[in-house]
C-alpha cells in the first residue's frame, strides 16, 4: 500500500499491513478486536492477523527484525490511500526495509526493481548505500540499479558522486 500510495500502480497483495510500535501492539488489538475485527497471534512473534469481511490485515511489529520505532513512524507522511487519509512509510524506510529483508531464502529483485524506478527520485539513495553496503544481498541489488542507470551510486573510496 505504501508503494502505491506514493505513486506505483496498483497491485495490491492478499492483506493490508500496518506498521505499529511493539509496545502499542495490545492497545491497537483490543481497539480492532473492539471495532469488530477479529484478530489472531500469528506463529511470528513480529505480526498479529486480523479479517474483517474478507479482508487481510497483518500489524508488524518489526520490519527485517527491526522493531517499528517511533522515529520511523514519525518519519511517515499523510497520504491519500483509496480516500482514506493515513500516515504511509516514506519511500527511503519502505525500500529500506525491503532491502534489509533479502536473505539466501528470500532474493528476489523482481518486486524491488520497479518500486527503485518509480521511487527513486523520492529515495535517500544514499543513506540507503551507507546502511547496506555490508549487506551482501542488497548491496548487489545498489550495484545492480547502479549499472542499470537507475541511481547514480558513490563511490565508497570517494565522497562525491563519480561523473
Amino acid at each position: 500500500m505504501a508503494a502505491f500510495a506514493h505513486g506505483l500502480p496498483a497491485s495490491f497483495q492478499h492483506d493490508t499491513d500496518f506498521c505499529v510500535r511493539p509496545e502499542d501492539a495490545d492497545e491497537a488489538i483490543k481497539a480492532l478486536e473492539d471495532g469488530g475485527i477479529t484478530m489472531r497471534r500469528a506463529p511470528e512473534d513480529w505480526l498479529v492477523k486480523g479479517r474483517s469481511g474478507g479482508e487481510e490485515i497483518d500489524l508488524i511489529f518489526e520490519l527485517a527484525r527491526r522493531p517499528v520505532s517511533t522515529a520511523l513512524l514519525q518519519r511517515a507522511t499523510v497520504k491519500a490511500v483509496d480516500s482514506v487519509w493515513m500516515p504511509v512509510l516514506s519511500p527511503t524506510d519502505l525500500m529500506d526495509s525491503r532491502l534489509a529483508a533479502l536473505c539466501e531464502h528470500y532474493c528476489d529483485f523482481g518486486d524491488l526493481l520497479p518500486m527503485a524506478r518509480m521511487l527513486r527520485e523520492q529515495i535517500d539513495w544514499a543513506r540507503l548505500d551507507r546502511d547496506h553496503r555490508d549487506a551482501p544481498l542488497a548491496d548487489a541489488f545498489l550495484h545492480l540499479l547502479d549499472r542499470l542507470h537507475v541511481i547514480d551510486r558513490p563511490d565508497p573510496d570517494r565522497t562525491e558522486h563519480r561523473p
